[in-house]
């Protein structure tokens, strides 16, 4: 009898095909577009599915599902395939809250379409390199993310405090601390540690002026 025991357990992640992985990716990025739409209608999560954050920590999520990877011809992919997420993430919240009756329309011309554009391109370089080998990514990577998160919360704060409340911002800038923080303390080398910081505050501003200019 052969035993139970006999070869090593081979890790989940890596018997997946990569279509399978792509098709996971993409499936999940419509489904959080329905669930942002009905999110909209629940007390408590309105405001939190009324932010662009999440959405942002949502596809990098999803193309590190994909695994994708850096290189000549991987980062580019990795970018096309952050602007696909999101754009199929407003698909699914589009055609959603039509069916519920909430007449919403999708066309090149509105901001957050547009939108996707960059920030899906930002978050496949962020997914690849969280993946990389060099501590210096994955602490610039860190930086970026909490960028996102803090420049909105502060917009927020700054411009739709007095509608929405404060709660739901002030979290987002919280996690965009940790997340900061997080790549503070694990980077490897100093210069790791002056990355994060440095693309974590300057991507802040960087962040709050895109959205203060765009009339957001």
């Amino acid at each position: 009898m052969t035993s139970m025991h006999a070869s090593s357990p081979v890790p989940v992640a890596s018997t997946v095909p990569a279509l399978a992985r792509v098709s996971m990716a993409l499936g999940a990025g419509l489904l959080a577009g329905v669930l942002t739409s009905y999110g909209q209608g629940v007390d408590g999560l309105s405001t939190l599915s009324n932010a662009a954050g999440p959405w942002f920590v949502v596809a990098i999520a999803l193309l590190l599902l994909m695994r994708v990877r850096g290189g000549r011809l991987g980062l580019p992919a990795a970018m096309a395939a952050g602007v696909v997420v999101l754009e199929l993430m407003h698909v699914g919240y589009w055609a959603t809250s039509n069916l519920r009756g909430f007449p919403d329309v999708l066309a090149i011309t509105n901001f957050w379409v547009l939108m996707a554009l960059p920030a899906g391109a930002l978050a496949g370089g962020v997914a690849v390199a969280l993946r990389s080998a060099d501590g210096r990514w994955r602490a610039a990577a860190c930086g970026v993310t909490a960028a996102v998160l803090v420049g909105e919360g502060v917009r927020c704060l700054l411009r739709v405090a007095a509608t929405t409340g404060t709660a739901t911002w002030v979290v987002e800038i919280v996690v965009g601390v940790a997340v900061l923080v997080a790549g503070v303390v694990l980077a490897r080398s100093p210069l790791g540690r002056v990355v994060a910081l440095g693309t974590g505050v300057l991507g802040t501003v960087g962040v709050l002026a895109a959205y203060l200019v765009a009339g957001g």
